[in-house]
């Protein structure tokens, strides 16, 4: 099993652990038996969990750090040489929603796209790189789960960052899933679809008022189903089977009829 067995010398390290999916992560993390190492900019948020986890696998400690900066970025990378440490969870990550065109004119949105690509893109893939560099030097099996999304299967009008992120996220980590077989080490995706966490008011969207409740799900069963694929090494997960076939029609979907449903259906959202 590419996840060790729970124990004092099994740590994983959370990243974006301070609410939503990524909490829903080191809980379940937890109640396997898990230590964990939290990380967030939130110290006090972390600190509540922390404590709340204790209580389940013996061990929670907290690291705050901004991974939007290179500082916050470079003291993070320092955990993964922990040598109890065997596996990484790459949960942080935002959302930004609005036209490319109107985003451009306002610089607090534009920074907001940049930060989004910094934090998204490249703090998972810096992490994802050193975790792999770490656990092969070490020669212990070990396992990461990078958090996707169902938007990582087509483009997304008025979500176009977002999704170009992801899509990047789950080419990234599938082909490292193949180069890395046989190691011990293993790179896992779970694509969630809408999900009910803080994401949405951050993201500036009410896009899960705008949709059945049937179409929202629960971060504790996308944390369950990611924890799951993790422990077995699978390559990749996407829980529901809405989502399933949602991931599947944006695979194979001609652009030419997908885009405008997709651009028609956000501008529902939008107005």
């Amino acid at each position: 099993m590419p996840l060790p067995p729970p124990g004092p010398d099994s740590r994983v390290v959370v990243t974006g652990a301070s609410s939503g999916i990524g909490a829903a992560i080191a809980r379940a993390l937890a109640r396997r038996g898990h230590p964990t190492i939290l990380v967030a900019r939130t110290q006090e948020a972390l600190a509540d969990l922390a404590t709340e986890l204790t209580g389940l696998a013996g061990d929670a400690t907290v690291h705050a750090a901004d991974l939007g900066t290179d500082a916050g970025l470079d003291a993070t990378r320092v955990l993964l040489d922990d040598p109890d440490v065997v596996g990484l969870v790459n949960a942080a990550g935002f959302g930004v929603t609005g036209r490319v065109a109107e985003l451009a004119g306002d610089a607090e949105q534009r920074a907001a796209l940049d930060g989004l690509v910094r934090l998204n893109v490249l703090a998972l893939h810096d992490l994802t790189v050193a975790a792999v560099g770490a656990l092969t030097r070490r020669g212990r099996p070990g396992a990461i789960l990078n958090v996707s999304s169902i938007t990582a299967f087509q483009p997304l009008p008025g979500a176009a960052s977002y999704a170009a992120g992801k899509a990047f996220v789950q080419s990234f980590s599938e082909a490292v899933h193949t180069e890395l077989a046989g190691t011990g080490i293993t790179l896992t995706t779970v694509s969630p679809g809408l999900t009910r966490t803080g994401f949405a008011d951050a993201a500036g969207t009410d896009a899960f008022d705008q949709v059945p409740d049937l179409l929202v799900g629960e971060a504790d069963d996308v944390a369950e189903a990611g924890v799951a694929a993790m422990a077995r090494g699978d390559r990749a997960v996407t829980p529901g089977l809405l989502n399933q076939l949602s991931a599947l029609g944006g695979r194979l979907a001609p652009r030419t009829l997908l885009l405008p449903v997709l651009d028609a259906g956000m501008r529902a959202v939008e107005d």
